[in-house]
């Protein structure tokens, strides 16, 4: 293992979270990572207020809180440390963000509805030699097929995608915000997307291009 491993800060919901809590994801999330990373998990969403994410390389997402927004203090913490060259990985749920539209746009896109549960068919998008996405081959999983309305103003590449009811629906995006960079991952529902060796390739490439 690296000694000059990087500092990711992950943020989530436990016990308040209505459909992802973080603690079941979160060992995982640390084995995938900890060869590149040192993760810091925490609850306390007054972190994002500014300046306190200075010391970290990466922000990983995982919120689950669809109802109630960060305050504007967060949000603008969250902005101005992605635009000043920070570093954000937002995984399935970790979208909830959206609830401020200012963390929407950051994003890219905003969650709109998802199908039910379903076995789905990921694949890279043809053309890209994006580095989230290098040497991941096809797979299959059962995940929920989650639905975006993109952001006209943000020029987000589209890396990965999967094939329901007949064609192909966003699953992972990159981009530059300010100094920084972006990357969402749509696998993440449960413990067995972290556990899907492929998915697990993902988080690491995303991690590793969006971290500062």
């Amino acid at each position: 293992m690296s000694n000059t491993r990087k500092n990711a800060w992950v943020i989530g919901n436990n016990d308040d979270a209505p459909y992802h809590p973080l603690n079941v994801v979160q060992e995982e999330l640390k084995q995938i990572l900890e060869d590149e990373f040192e993760l810091t998990v925490s609850l306390d969403y007054d972190h994002l207020a500014a300046g306190k994410l200075d010391s970290y390389d990466l922000c990983i997402s995982y919120t689950d809180r669809w109802e109630e927004a960060v305050s504007a203090e967060q949000a603008a913490g969250l902005l101005t440390y992605v635009a000043s060259g920070g570093g954000l990985l937002v995984v399935h749920n970790g979208i909830s963000l959206q609830v401020r539209p200012e963390l929407a746009q950051l994003i890219g896109a905003k969650f709109t509805e998802h199908p039910p549960y379903t076995e789905l068919e990921f694949q890279v998008v043809a053309g890209t030699g994006h580095p989230v996405v290098e040497g991941i081959e096809p797979f299959v999983l059962a995940e929920e097929p989650y639905r975006f309305e993109f952001d006209p103003f943000c020029a987000k590449e589209v890396l990965l995608t999967y094939r329901h009811e007949g064609q192909d629906w966003p699953a992972a995006w990159a981009h530059s915000y300010g100094l920084g960079k972006v990357v969402f991952l749509m696998p993440g529902h449960h413990l067995p997307s972290f556990q899907h060796p492929e998915v697990a390739k993902l988080l690491r490439g995303g991690a590793k291009w969006a971290a500062r």
